[in-house]
């Protein structure tokens, strides 16, 4: 029944789970609030994936620990609410069906703009406060640095990738390079641009530099320090981009600013606690939360946003 269910919703393309606080769960001393829920209108974070039961597993004990400690409010329900694309997860922000979405700087300025919602925090998603982007080739292709990639085919992860092609293509921009896009690896690349695809992922970008499929590409720093270092060896770094925030938490407009409050409170106190670090851990080991953005993060943040959107 539940796999019917489950296939039911994904053809929906939005997956909507709602679990009472005080339900059982897999992970029980993981999960156990201190606060007893009494409130029964709903805490909703989201997130944007094609993998819905994966990431309700993982968001659903913070869903669940937030509506634990926000009854002042009236809440005893936390919920999880999926969506396949940024456009559609801003819909839900400008609509009030979710309340909560994290996500990296840049699909989190498209959200943004699309629906008045507003970041509060930073999200230390799997350990790191921040990251940055290596783009990189084969040394035996003769680039040595950005501007040899004239002429040349590069590999970006996914159009809404912060690390995967905000950063590098705005590096490369910002260094006076004339960018490009094609719709595949095999097209002509005149003598004074960069040309560029998407690979949709991380691995493909590496796989491609590596097969020769791809002239260079772009990765965020943890999935190059990934690489067999026998394979490493055999890269030259073209260049590092700036670093930036790894997650920004989203707030959406239109809740009461003692409640913002009260969250972002419980937020920031969550690694303080061994309740609140258990269900970091299962938050897609996320080491805390802390405050974000400065008004200085927030200006360089739609800066990017600008200079992608007009390319």
């Amino acid at each position: 029944m539940l796999n019917k269910i489950l296939g039911n919703l994904l053809l929906l393309g939005v997956v909507t789970l709602t679990v009472a606080c005080t339900q059982t769960s897999p992970t029980p001393s993981a999960m156990t609030p201190t606060a007893t829920p009494t409130g029964t209108k709903t805490l909703v974070i989201g997130d944007v994936t094609n993998q819905p039961a994966k990431k309700i597993t993982r968001y659903q004990p913070l869903a669940d620990y937030l509506a634990a400690h926000l009854s002042q409010f009236g809440i005893g329900v936390g919920e999880v609410k999926v969506a396949p694309d940024v456009g559609t997860m801003a819909e839900f922000l400008k609509s009030g069906q979710v309340d909560l979405y994290f996500d990296s700087p840049y699909p989190a300025m498209i959200a943004t703009n699309k629906s008045g919602a507003q970041a509060i925090l930073r999200r230390w998603k799997g350990g790191d406060a921040i990251y940055r982007t290596i783009i990189f080739s084969l040394k035996d292709t003769g680039i040595e640095r950005p501007e040899d990639l004239k002429g040349r085919m590069m590999a970006f992860d996914d159009v809404t990738s912060t690390s995967g092609f905000v950063l590098p293509f705005v590096y490369l921009k910002e260094k006076g390079l004339k960018l490009k896009g094609k719709d595949s690896t095999t097209d002509e690349v005149a003598s004074d641009e960069v040309g560029y695809v998407f690979s949709q992922d991380d691995q493909n970008n590496i796989q491609w530099v590596i097969s020769g499929k791809v002239d260079a590409a772009a990765v965020d720093h943890r999935s190059y320090l990934d690489i067999p270092e026998q394979s490493r060896n055999a890269m030259v770094i073209l260049g590092e981009t700036e670093e930036v925030a790894r997650h920004v938490v989203l707030i959406r407009s239109g809740l009461p600013p003692e409640q913002v409050e009260a969250i972002k409170q419980i937020m920031v106190a969550m690694d303080q606690t061994p309740e609140g670090k258990a269900v970091l851990e299962q938050f897609e080991e996320t080491a805390k939360f802390d405050a974000f953005p400065t008004q200085k993060d927030i200006a360089r943040m739609q800066e990017l946003y600008e200079q992608v959107q007009n390319r």
